[in-house]
């Protein structure tokens, strides 16, 4: 049997609460879901009362569910807990959920003895959740946030078994048009949700993502444009959470490519060419692009800082390996197999081939 223990927290005013003292029964033995006393406080300190503790089983709190938050606590597990990974698993964690980060390497070591510290124009934060680079150590999830660089999507999917549970969804959050299929190969297309992120943040030290701008907006929806109760539940955990802004889309394969777009053009030369041939591509494939695709990117990147480059560059700046495959190869390929010329997507992919195989 277990024992408990009773822990007394004040409940703030700010979170709707009225100064009171109360003692909250604590198991003392860790439960599988809360293995972090931190996230009990946290739960405690979300309670969104009016002005007095309700009893449980209230019209007010119905469940213990309902007391902690506007949406249930759900466990995430973010495969690739880099700059954007790195991002929104923190804001996760913060917002009250279960989050399990798998990394590797130095920054996997930094993470597990002392946490992840996000350094952000949005805010800074510290959250210390369970890390490994073994995705059986961390079990069937709600959730898989799937952020590993294109290059590497193939081989992070073939070991995502033990993360998932029946309903699980495995969301992509990266760059190009092809990891959706790629990960279904794997895991079958019943579990993928297409995601795209905007957001300036690379991992700047073992343990420290640092964030330096752009809008922070994560898009996503089922491949198949319905509004399941499991994209529902991650649309409302997500737009829960401070420093994310949250947008479910209706068709999540037009905003692949509209970003697809966006990026060959900033990653190769920031050329209007470029993206109008990788929308032409786009509708070519049968993609609902709107017309004005290439005009509302150009006015969003004159707004940009002058200081703002894309993570290609940087990649190619720091001898990383380059994405150049998932992204101006990828436009070759789909330009090749609907008959539609892309030349200048052509010209940047065979520039930056010899250094993509520098930086290999």
């Amino acid at each position: 049997m277990r024992t408990v223990r009773a822990e007394k927290h004040r409940i703030g005013e700010g979170n709707g609460g009225n100064g009171r003292t109360i003692a909250v029964p604590v198991m003392c033995q860790r439960h599988p879901r809360f293995p972090n006393a931190s996230i009990v406080r946290r739960l405690i300190n979300n309670l969104i009362f009016a002005r007095e503790i309700t009893p449980r089983g209230s019209r007010g709190v119905p469940s213990a569910f309902d007391a902690v938050g506007r949406t249930p606590i759900m466990k995430f597990a973010v495969f690739g807990a880099g700059g954007v990974g790195g991002y929104l698993g923190a804001r996760l964690a913060d917002a009250g959920h279960e989050v399990h980060l798998i990394a590797r390497g130095d920054h996997l070591a930094a993470l597990q003895s002392s946490g992840l510290r996000v350094e952000s124009v949005a805010g800074d934060t510290s959250v210390d959740p369970p890390a490994t680079d073994d995705p059986s150590a961390v079990g069937p999830c709600d959730y898989v946030l799937f952020c590993v660089k294109s290059y590497d999507t193939r081989e992070a999917a073939a070991a995502l078994g033990p993360l998932l549970g029946d309903d699980t969804a495995v969301v992509s959050l990266q760059n190009g048009v092809d990891n959706e299929a790629w990960i279904a190969e794997e895991v079958g297309e019943g579990h993928v949700v297409g995601g795209v992120a905007y957001i300036f943040s690379t991992v700047a030290e073992p343990g420290v993502v640092e964030h330096t701008g752009g809008p922070a907006r994560f898009v996503y929806g089922e491949l198949d444009g319905e509004r399941t109760d499991r994209i529902e539940a991650l649309d409302g955990a997500l737009s829960a959470c401070a420093g994310v802004e949250a947008v479910l889309a209706d068709d999540v394969r037009a905003e692949l490519w509209r970003k697809f777009c966006l990026i060959c053009a900033q990653a190769g030369m920031t050329a209007t060419t470029l993206m109008a041939e990788v929308s032409g591509v786009a509708r070519a494939e049968g993609v609902d692009l709107p017309e004005a695709v290439v005009d509302e990117w150009c006015a969003f990147v004159r707004d940009l800082n002058p200081g703002m480059y894309s993570s290609l560059h940087y990649d190619l700046t720091h001898g990383n390996r380059l994405e150049l495959d998932a992204l101006h190869g990828s436009v070759v390929r789909h330009a090749e197999r609907v008959g539609v010329e892309a030349p200048m997507n052509e010209a940047v992919h065979a520039i930056l081939r010899p250094w993509a195989a520098r930086n290999d």
